[in-house]
Formats: structure tokens, sequence, C-alpha cells
């Protein structure tokens, strides 16, 4: 099984982080990386078992589905359910803790997945560094961090 394990500081209270994160219809809102998102059959968005739909602005579709969501932890898990990636038994969690010395927050995203064996390498680095630290640094930017 792959893993992948990405962390990061940012400026911001975990409050202010966990507003904009939170909704897991938001991807558009924070990453540059997704054109468009929805939640199917207009389920909200923070109910667990909710599917999110969305097309990447390369033109990939992916569905993923929320497996777990708490703001007493700052975090929420889910799986993706259709991916152009080649990803099965793909579970991923984002966390966030708060840092009380200068009231910033600590993110980490991970994954596991099954894959091809040929193609770990590539999919570990393409998700943590394109996707991952990628959404990460985007929300950096969303926050002015």
């Amino acid at each position: 099984m792959a893993q992948v394990y990405v962390s990061s500081i940012l400026s911001s209270s975990v409050e202010k982080v966990w507003a904009v994160i939170r909704d897991f219809n938001g991807l558009p809102n924070w990453t540059d990386f997704v054109a468009e998102s929805r939640i199917e059959q207009d389920r909200p968005a923070d109910q667990i078992g909710c599917v999110r739909a969305f097309r990447l602005k390369d033109g990939g579709f992916i569905r993923e589905r929320l497996l777990a969501l708490s703001d007493y932890d700052y975090s929420f898990s889910y799986s993706i359910l259709e991916s152009p990636m080649g990803v099965e038994n793909y579970i991923a969690t984002v966390k966030l803790l708060p840092i009380t010395d200068g009231n910033r927050s600590f993110m980490e995203w991970t994954a596991e997945f099954d894959c091809a064996p040929e193609r770990e390498n590539e999919l570990v680095t393409h998700i943590g560094e394109n996707v991952f630290l990628g959404g990460i640094n985007n929300l950096k930017d969303r926050l002015n961090t």
C-alpha cells in the first residue's frame, strides 16, 4: 500500500483555516487546480457519505466520498470513488492542529492507496507535491499567510 504524507505551517489560526477547508465542496475556493465542484443529490457538504464530483482545470474528473468530519478535531477523511489517476482503496485525511505560539496552524494531509507497483513512486510524488502541497500552498495564498 502506497502512503503519502505532507505537512506545513500556516500563519493563520486553526479556526480561520478550518472555516475555509471544512466545506467539502469548496475546493475551487482554495485550490488552483479545481475548476468546478458539486455535491451529488443536493446533499449537505458536511453530511457524512456525501459525494463531491469535481472537474480539474486540465479536464480530469474525480468523485470523492466524505467518510468523516470532525469540528472538534479539525479533520476530515474522504475516499476516491472515481479518478483518472489509477488508484484504488484510496483514503485521505486532512487534519489541523493549533500552534499556540503565534496563533498559527499545523496542517497535515495523508493518503493511503493501492496502485500498480510500477506507478507507485510516480503517484506518491504527484499526489504529495502537486495535489497536497500544491493545495496547501494555494490555501496559504488565499489566507495571505
